[in-house]
């Protein structure tokens, strides 16, 4: 489990024991912001004492990503920020995460959203190459689209 801050500092060390390894989101954030996840008192003040998307936590998911992929070695997730934050699960697709795990309860919809994000990130990179291979001015663009619609 790569629960610990020290973890993303030194993947390449860690990646000599193990086949893979599994982000715990939330010990994680617990860790790189110092703060008791179950500290009601701190929550309440403001909710983003304990928050998934703070640079610093996503920065650390990053570095375990691209670190463990340089030394072929898969990265997953578990934990609650999958399934709470949807945008936490698409930044984790494109910065390329093996795999998802979360509750039984929220299977259905994190597939979907992940199938969702990778449909989404396919289509991007076709319009991306489509731009490159073949540029239209925009009134061409304009025409185009216009004959596919109404067929005319």
């Amino acid at each position: 489990m790569a629960e610990i801050p020290s973890i993303a500092l030194l993947v390449e060390d860690f990646a000599k024991y193990v086949d893979g390894f599994s982000i715990g989101s939330n010990d994680l954030t617990q860790l790189v912001m110092g703060v008791d996840r179950d500290n009601d008192i701190l929550v309440r003040q403001n909710p983003r004492y304990f928050d998934e998307r703070e640079p610093s936590v996503l920065r650390a998911m990053y570095e375990i990503i691209r670190r463990a992929h340089a030394m072929n070695k898969s990265v997953g997730i578990c934990g609650q920020a999958p399934s709470v934050y949807p945008e936490v699960t698409e930044f984790l697709v494109r910065v390329g995460i093996d795999y998802v795990s979360v509750n039984p309860d929220a299977v259905i919809s994190t597939r979907l959203l992940i199938d969702s994000i990778e449909r989404k990130i396919v289509l991007e990179e076709l319009r991306e190459l489509r731009r490159r291979l073949m540029p239209t001015d925009p009134e061409g663009e304009f025409r185009e689209v216009l004959n596919k619609v109404f067929k005319g």
